[in-house]
Parts: structure tokens; sequence; C-alpha cells
């Protein structure tokens, strides 16, 4: 398995262009938040709601997607549980209203238009066209560039 560094360094190769950086940014987070809201929507198993309201399609892939996050690097695990939870949150919020569904298609598409806007600028195709893994890796790239610009070396 790739170290963290290997990954991002790997990741940063397609991630040169100042506004391809900036779009990635923002629209990682909602691709994100717009995948657990739509598999949040799915329906579940009665066992699941037996369990627990949160226990969904959308926290078993996070919860495999943590395992990953903690064998690579245990900050970035730390904050993607976190960033995870708020999403979580929200994402409860949203279904009670019963907009989740269209909300996270919304944004799915918008978030994945601007991605491919981004790496057309920086004339290079996307990391996870090469590798799937990179989707998961994209969430880690963008916690480390905040990190990086309040000062933290990750």
């Amino acid at each position: 398995m790739r170290t963290f560094d290997q990954w991002m360094s790997e990741y940063q190769v397609s991630h040169n262009h100042p506004t391809n950086k900036l779009i990635h940014k923002i629209a990682v987070p909602l691709i994100v938040f717009s995948v657990i809201g739509i598999l949040w929507c799915v329906p579940i198993p009665q066992a699941f709601k037996d369990v627990s309201p949160y226990l969904n399609w959308s926290t078993v892939f996070v919860g495999g997607s943590l395992v990953f996050y903690l064998l690579l690097n245990v900050v970035m695990f730390l904050s993607m549980v976190v960033s995870s939870g708020v999403m979580f949150w929200v994402c409860h919020q949203l279904y009670q209203t019963g907009t989740l569904m269209q909300l996270s298609l919304t944004i799915f598409v918008l978030a994945w238009a601007l991605q491919f806007y981004g790496h057309k600028l920086e004339g290079k195709k996307p990391s996870f066209l090469k590798d799937l893994v990179f989707l998961l890796i994209g969430p880690l790239w963008v916690l480390r560039a905040l990190y990086a610009s309040l000062g933290i070396r990750i």
C-alpha cells in the first residue's frame, strides 16, 4: 500500500493550476457531501433501522473509508471523522425535510462539472481515471491544503 505522502505527491501531479486547485477545494467537499446524501436516501434493511437512525448506506461507506484513512494517517483520519460527522448531521436534518436526495443530486452534478472544468484548465485528466482510490484521496488533499493554509504541515 502507498503511503500518505506518496498518494499526496501523485495526486498533486494533476492539481497545480491555481483555478483547478481552488475548484477542488470547493467541489471535493461538496461531492463528498452529495455522495453521503445520495447514499443516505437509498433504502435500508429494517435491521439497520432497528440499530440506529444513522446506520445507513452512507455510514457503511464512510466507515469503510475511515478504515482506509486510519491506515494512511491518523490526523487525516480524525479530521475525516469530524467532517463526516458534520455531514451526517446535516444529511439527517435534510432527510427529515424530504429535500436531501434532490439537493444531493444537484450538488453532485454541478460539483463534478466544476471538477472537469478545472481539469480542462489543468490540461490533465482527473487522477481517479488512473486509479479509483484517488476518489478517496481527494478529500485528504483538500484537508492537507487547509492545514497548510493554517501553517500546519501534515
